[in-house]
């Protein structure tokens, strides 16, 4: 491990390099922190199983049963397809707000790798988003669980879903590092980040389909880095339809460029976190 206070490569190849070299580290890392979030509980782990289990159960419950509502206009849609829908875009939502609204608090709640120990500060980040991974793909697989259970098949385009979730994972990733950063420097970035995230759930196709949006104001729907990932997570996972490969190849080279800076940003100032904390 290199010394802190010396200068820092900020390379896509350090920053890929600084990944791999730590892998062991990472896993361990990644391990305890999914089984220490239920530390102390009777049922441990099972609780990512049974958390976004329970969560569909109310869903459905609420939109099938007591508001009765339907993606579309079409008669052939089922009482809960709405309920799997819905839950489609909350898990893609609720990866980005986890890795968002954590990562203002990574390095403040880790002083110690700071201050007493020599420790690759970066793979904070890539612990906390391997963390959020985790608990996604449970819900995900509680998803298509229950898809299976209410339409008797899956959609054999769900084996796209990886290639879906790649560039949104790499930019949750770039924005992590920034945040993380900031948030040494600014203590107040970790309340921006929650009202942030609330506004993109609701500025984005959780809850209603684009076309439920007037035109001129589809625009600012668009806009939202969750919109085309929800988007194309339906169309593998609900409506079995092949994903729009261009669109995906273009969000991950953006993405994969927000990853870069935000490694470049939190090199370049992670020499000052000691000092301020």
């Amino acid at each position: 491990m290199s010394n802190p206070h010396l200068k820092q490569r900020i390379s896509v190849r350090a920053m890929l390099a600084s990944i791999f070299r730590h892998k062991q580290l990472i896993y361990q890392m990644t391990k305890r922190e999914v089984v220490g979030r239920y530390k102390g509980s009777s049922m441990g782990l099972a609780w990512s199983f049974l958390n976004p289990l329970f969560m569909l159960a109310v869903y459905t419950f609420v939109f099938s049963v007591a508001f009765k509502a339907r993606w579309s206009v079409g008669g052939d849609e089922s009482k809960t397809q709405f309920a799997l829908i819905l839950f489609v875009g909350m898990i893609v939502h609720g990866l980005f707000a986890e890795v968002v609204n954590k990562a203002p608090t990574i390095i403040l709640g880790n002083i110690n790798y700071v201050k007493k120990v020599v420790y690759p500060l970066e793979t904070l980040s890539v612990i906390s988003l391997l963390s959020a991974i985790f608990h996604s793909v449970i819900s995900l697989f509680v998803l298509m669980l229950a898809f299976f259970t209410f339409n008797g098949y899956l959609h054999w385009t769900s084996v796209f879903l990886p290639a879906v979730f790649i560039p949104l994972i790499i930019f949750c990733l770039g924005l992590s590092w920034i945040l993380s950063s900031l948030g040494v420097y600014i203590r107040d970035v970790g309340q921006t980040t929650m009202i942030i995230t609330t506004i993109m759930m609701f500025l984005s196709p959780v809850f209603f389909p684009i076309t439920a949006i007037p035109e001129k104001f589809r625009i600012w729907i668009m806009l939202n880095p969750l919109t085309f990932i929800i988007e194309q997570a339906r169309e593998v996972l609900i409506w079995g339809h092949i994903p729009n490969w261009k669109g995906l190849l273009i969000y991950t080279g953006c993405a994969s460029v927000i990853a870069w800076l935000g490694f470049a940003f939190f090199q370049k100032t992670r020499k000052g976190f000691a000092d301020v904390l």
